[in-house]
């Protein structure tokens, strides 16, 4: 889904950046009530796995792969306005360092791939979670079905966009059976990713999934020497917690070294098996002729450009180090971005200034 440059005039481009620079800005000030000293850290974690997951492109149909997405992912572990900023953040290290995906196509492809996904996803997430019985199944199937339908969202988003400035005289009709038809087929194997993955933390740590915040018991605050629930939308400093709100199954450190080394394999190793097909947007473009004007890419002399290291003989190897710095970049820049997040909400919510507030 990746849309590299020439694919969509500049009028269209730049007003996709516009859209997406905004979202990001509402996505930096939402995702301060998203974070707090637990879920933090692991926004850039989870934004390195997406990085990860993305490399392990999987078949589908007829010579076309498809690989992760990450909005449906994102939104229900993190938060929606994290989710944003997560998916963003990948998007940027893949156009710079790998040069997948134009950098004047970034608006572009942050609205499809970061903003819709993200808003579909957990819209159709939530809506599950309120009619559904309350209960951990309920968010892994709630999961499955809002990461499906995001993907064919994000083909529509892209099959209107190309109608407003595609570069090619393609009839809109063929692109937009073309594209829903491969990526709804992709959405099935973006719905299995997101809800194994939720489904396994929530098996271990319900508390840290962003989705799940209802099935947990509220945080308790001793007060004037008593213990009362915690305001579910006003974060609590450290000193504030008490011994009853400690957590159950493995620490936080636990699950972010975990992660991380799961990030790495998958980048590292696993990324060398997966399939060498075009995925279902470059399939389309090909089959269709939306490529006959498509661009150089800026960073097309990267030395990881390709998500390989050039002037390493040994594709294995140049593979497994770029995957490993993939995953390396994204979670410095997206934990250096979350990590400034959380400061400027530490900073307003401080034990005087929640006494102020009482």
């Amino acid at each position: 889904m990746h849309v590299p440059d020439g694919f969509i005039n500049t009028p269209v481009s730049a007003a996709t950046g516009v859209i997406a620079a905004g979202a990001i800005a509402v996505s930096l000030r939402g995702a301060r009530k998203e974070l707090d000293e637990r879920t933090a850290p692991l926004a850039g974690l989870v934004a390195a796995f997406i990085f990860s997951v993305q490399m392990l492109n999987f078949p589908v149909a007829a010579g076309t792969s498809g690989h992760l997405l990450g909005g449906a992912l994102a939104a229900i572990l993190v938060g929606p306005y994290t989710g944003v900023l997560c998916v963003s953040v990948v998007l940027l290290m893949q156009g710079i360092l790998f040069a997948d995906g134009g950098l004047t196509a970034l608006g572009v492809n942050i609205t499809d791939m970061a903003i819709v996904t993200t808003v579909v996803a957990y819209a159709v997430f939530r809506g599950l979670v309120k009619v559904l019985p309350r209960r951990r199944s309920s968010i892994t199937f709630a999961s499955f079905a809002a990461a499906l339908l995001s993907v064919p969202a994000a083909a529509l988003a892209f099959t209107a966009m190309y109608a407003l400035g595609g570069t090619t005289d393609v009839p809109i009709g063929k692109v937009l059976t073309a594209m829903v038809g491969v990526h709804v087929l992709i959405g099935i194997g973006e719905a299995a990713i997101t809800a194994l993955t939720v489904g396994a933390v929530i098996a271990v740590r319900p508390d840290l999934v962003y989705g799940a915040r209802g099935l947990t018991a509220p945080l308790k605050l001793r007060v004037g020497g008593e213990l009362v629930d915690a305001p579910a939308s006003a974060p609590v400093p450290v000193a504030a917690r008490t011994k009853t709100s400690t957590r159950k199954g493995p620490s936080t450190r636990k699950i972010w070294g975990t992660g991380l080394i799961a990030a790495l394999v998958l980048a590292g190793f696993v990324s060398f098996y997966a399939s060498a097909s075009p995925d279902g947007l470059e399939k389309v473009a090909h089959d269709k002729g939306i490529d006959a004007n498509t661009k150089p890419h800026h960073t097309e002399d990267s030395p990881f450009a390709g998500y390989s290291l050039k002037d390493v003989s040994n594709s294995r190897l140049a593979g497994g180090i770029a995957g490993a710095v993939g995953v390396g970049a994204t979670i410095a820049v997206g934990s250096g971005v979350f990590w400034v997040i959380r400061r400027r909400r530490t900073d307003t919510t401080t034990p005087a200034r929640i006494a102020e507030s009482v």
